[in-house]
This record gives structure tokens, sequence and C-alpha cells, in this order.
């Protein structure tokens, strides 16, 4: 029985995968599909964030064994989340299956500026220190990360509902930029199976962070053409059908792209 882990981003937790999970496993019979929360968010919200990716990958690590469950596992995982399952699969190639990158960027292989677009820093500094509610900062969140979703959306209650829970403090949010910041990936691939998948309309990351990373490493890339940051909730079954088909081995190839919707199926 296989294992998917999924990993999520800076100071969003688990249930910000929304149903995605259960889409994932309904399209995997027999797999599991966990979701963990990095120190100082979600279920960890109380525990101080770690300021480097290294000490956020031991704890992931630390979660799954203390959860019973036995490598290999496959990871899931986006943007800073993604960086965790980068180090894990450089650090411990052994205990992982394969690992599916959504949306991340890396040094040394893209620029500062790619890496986090500099028109967002002053709504990001708005989200982590403003005198904003929750709904707000939820809000901005939301316009900042999908091209799908409209700004009254019913996720926006979900979201608001996890904040006021599990709030995520502004010292952690830091933390978790300084360690996204100082990140330095190596140059060369993993020892595991890699996809990359990312959002040609991603607003705060570029795209061509994920290219970058592919080129690199050469190891296979599927874009979506209309999406934002938070590939998952804009367009989940798109995400599930690319992870199916990498893992029946139909997107091996190095530097492919994925096709529009409503475009011929992949061959």
């Amino acid at each position: 029985m296989s294992t998917w882990v999924l990993l999520r981003g800076l100071t969003r937790e688990s249930g910000h995968w929304g149903a995605f999970p259960e889409m994932l496993s309904e399209r995997m019979p027999g797999a599991r599909v966990l979701t963990l929360d990095l120190p100082g968010n979600g279920r960890l919200n109380h525990a101080p964030s770690p300021t480097s990716i290294e000490a956020t990958m031991q704890n992931a690590r630390q979660q799954m064994k203390a959860s019973g469950h036995s490598p290999p596992f496959h990871l899931l995982a986006m943007s800073l989340g993604a960086m965790v399952a980068v180090e894990w699969a450089c650090s411990h190639p052994e205990e992982l299956a394969g690992c599916v990158l959504v949306n991340t960027s890396l040094r040394p292989f893209s620029r500062w500026y790619q890496r986090l677009r500099p028109a967002n820093y002053a709504a990001l500094l708005g989200v982590v220190a403003g005198a904003m509610s929750s709904r707000q900062r939820e809000q901005t969140i939301l316009r900042l990360t999908s091209r799908h979703l409209a700004p009254d959306d019913g996720v926006i209650d979900d979201w608001t509902a996890l904040r006021e829970a599990r709030p995520v403090s502004a010292a952690n949010a830091l933390r978790q930029l300084l360690a996204a910041a100082r990140y330095r990936a190596p140059a060369n691939a993993p020892a595991v199976p890699l996809l990359v998948l990312a959002s040609r309309c991603d607003a705060l990351v570029n795209a061509q962070c994920s290219r970058q990373l592919a080129r690199q490493w050469r190891t296979a890339i599927l874009e979506h053409p209309t999406a934002g940051h938070d590939l998952p909730l804009d367009d989940g079954p798109w995400v599930v059908e690319q992870i199916l088909r990498w893992a029946g081995g139909g997107a091996r190839s190095p530097l492919t792209s994925a096709r529009p919707p409503g475009a011929a199926p992949f061959p």
C-alpha cells in the first residue's frame, strides 16, 4: 500500500487542502493519503517554526515516525513545503518513493524577484503584521494565490475559521520566510523520482522558477495554463490527473508541458 504525504506552504496548514486529499484518495484506491502540519502551523501553531528548512524536514520525519507509518513515502508538496520535500529527498532518499513539487522556488536556480514577486511585498506584510481582520487577511491571500475562485467564494469562510481556530503568529510567519530565503538546493537532483507542477498564471511565484528547477535537474514538468499559486485549489482534478499519469509512467520525459483544458489527452 502506497502512502502519500501532503505538505503545504508558508503559514498554511493541513486544513487548507480542503477536499483535495479525499479527491486524491478516491482516485488511488488502497493508498493512504496523509496531511502534515509544519511547526508553527495548524495543529502545531503553538510550536516555534524552525528557521531552517533542514530542521523543518526533520520535524516532518519525526511526525511520520510517530504516526507508525513506514517508508517509503510519496510526497506531494507546495511552495515552502516543496522545499521541505527536496531536503528530505536529498538527505534521506531511501525513505521516499517519489516527490511531486508544486509551484516552488529554489536557490540558486531562481532570482530573488522571481521567487517572490516584489509587487506582492506590501500585501504580504499586511497579512503578517497589518491591522486586518481574519477575513480580510484570507481575502488577500485568496487574491494572491487563486485565479479561478471569486473573492466571495465560500472558501473564505473556511479559511477564516481555520485562522481564528489556529492562528499563525507573526513571529512564526517571519521565521518561515527566513527559512525559505536561506535554503539552498544542491546542483544535482536527488536520487528520487520527481515531478514538477507549475501554474503559468502564478501571481506569487514566477513559473520560471519551476522551469529553471526542471531544466537544472532534467526532470518532468507539467504546466497548468490558467491556475494561480494554489494549484490544488484552483484545479484539484487536474493535479490528481497529472499525478496518476506520472505515477503510471506517462510523464517521465523531462521538460514536458501540459495541454490546456479541452485539448487532446496525453499520448
